[in-house]
């Protein structure tokens, strides 16, 4: 039986019933009454054209390969961040949410035919190298990516810990490309990092959200408080500039760690019954005391999601620039053996029910990072990342924010770092916060999402009734990570 005999055997025993082991009326007739004729007769269509890929294409193709391709490209017709993970992506995947994972260090997606940086992980070589979120890269060893798929290029990116390679860039203010030499290392992504700022005030970094991210800042949190006493911390700065999300879990522990009640996030899918609503618990990991939160261009998902919870309750100021934008979270739904797909099935809303869905977050307070003279010049013209093609579709358009997501490594020169030191130390004021909206936001039922499961709480390892138990809720970007 060829390729095309099969697919039309397929949608003919799909489109019929069959009972007792007994085929049950003809296809047209089953086509008719079903609804869904169209959709079988693109089958057909596909079952031709892959057998004259199979037949006439100039080279043999993998059949193996030519089927991934066809399900992915059904996947990312959808949107930037559903995709089909074969069984070596869904590992990486899995070894990526634990918090280690061997490569370079930078989050990447396609974009524009080219390489773009959602943002290089702190402590890794990309870090240490310079490169930049909003970066492209447009060669590896003086190969173009043109024309690769992301898997192909992250393919080329990975290799054995100790090697080299070069990347060329595309960077914004910048009038020519420039080649970067990175040495491949195991990557580090569970550590939490903290200090003390300005002699009183706890400083935590967290880079990205994986399954020890919660546990990391309590920890982080700990150590503050062996340096300066619990009773003489003015307050504490939480920096989600350039964290580009993970796991929805965990940034809904996150949010817990500060708010005593109210609801954190609010997701919904295709239907309004599918609402949820994750509230928080009693306990302040910093007893009340005041926070920063600091955000840029670069902070994406479950960062906007813990940024938003606090926003929105007060608890905290928001400082810095218009976060990324994505309000979609996905789902990992297995496949056995074949792998899994990752789908987008909800969307999430803050608190106050608003869309950060192609908007963002915007701060109480926007303090802009002024960019070294390296960084400034002729723009490189992209599609930027307000335009993301695909994008889910929201009511309202995201403006442009054009932040570079530009964070300076001595923290003398961090002009958002030290405007919230000096916030926390009184030096300047803050806006007054909406008391009403506030107050709001802890009642029980919210308006907008009234149903019987908005006051439960969203979990990560519900189980699909058609299928196996699901794997973590993330709501990163569709990236890939070189290992």
């Amino acid at each position: 039986m060829n390729f095309k005999t099969f697919t039309s055997c397929l949608a003919l025993v799909t489109a019929g019933a069959i009972i007792g082991g007994t085929f049950i009326g003809s296809r047209s007739e089953l086509l008719a009454q079903s609804g869904n004729s169209g959709i079988y007769r693109h089958l057909d269509l596909f079952g031709d054209v892959l057998e004259r890929v199979r037949n006439d294409y100039v080279e043999r193709p993998d059949d193996k390969k030519l089927i991934e391709s066809a399900i992915n490209g059904m996947l990312t017709s959808l949107d930037p961040h559903s995709a089909y993970l074969s069984p070596e992506s869904l590992s990486d995947m899995q070894v990526q949410t634990r918090g280690e994972f061997g490569g370079l260090g930078i989050e990447v997606r396609m974009e524009n035919s080219l390489v773009k940086v959602i943002s290089p992980i702190d402590g890794t070589p990309a870090a240490e190298a310079g490169v930049l979120p909003g970066d492209y890269i447009s060669a590896l060893n003086g190969e173009q990516v043109e024309g690769l798929t992301l898997k192909e290029a992250v393919d080329r990116m990975r290799g054995p810990v100790g090697s080299e390679i070069t990347i060329t860039i595309l960077r914004k203010n910048v009038k020519e490309p420039f080649d970067v030499k990175l040495k491949r290392a195991i990557i580090q992504i569970n550590k939490v990092s903290h200090r003390i700022e300005g002699g009183d005030i706890g400083y935590v970094r967290l880079p990205s959200f994986h399954e020890r991210t919660a546990s990391g800042l309590q920890e982080a949190i700990n150590e503050i408080h062996k340096k300066v006493s619990k009773d003489k911390v003015k307050g504490y700065i939480i920096d989600l500039r350039n964290n580009p999300g993970g796991l929805l879990e965990q940034a809904i522990k996150v949010s817990d760690a500060f708010l005593d009640e109210g609801a954190i996030v609010i997701t919904r899918g295709r239907n309004l019954e599918e609402t949820q609503r994750a509230n928080a618990r009693r306990g302040d990991i910093t007893d009340g005391k005041k926070i920063v939160v600091l955000i840029n261009g670069g902070s994406a998902s479950a960062s906007e999601i813990v940024a938003g919870a606090l926003l929105d309750h007060k608890r905290a100021t928001i400082v810095g620039s218009r976060s990324f934008g994505k309000g979609s979270v996905q789902t990992i739904i297995p496949l056995g053996q074949n792998g899994a797909i990752r789908l987008t099935t909800a969307l999430y809303y803050t608190p106050s029910v608003t869309s950060i869905q192609a908007k963002g977050i915007v701060p109480n307070i926007t303090v802009n990072q002024e960019l070294p003279e390296e960084f400034k010049g002729k723009p490189i013209k992209t599609k930027g990342e307000a335009s993301l093609r695909g994008h889910i579709s929201v009511d309202e358009k995201k403006e442009e924010h054009g932040s570079l997501s530009y964070v300076p490594k001595d923290a003398s020169k961090d002009t958002q770092l030290q405007y919230a030191i000096k916030l926390l130390h009184g030096e300047v004021t803050p806006p007054p916060a909406d008391e009403k909206k506030s107050s709001e936001l802890k009642k029980p039922v919210e308006k907008a999402a009234a149903t019987k499961k908005d006051s439960a709480p969203v979990d990560p390892s519900s189980k699909d009734e058609n299928s196996s138990a699901k794997e973590p809720i993330s709501t990163e970007e569709p990236v890939a990570k070189p290992n």
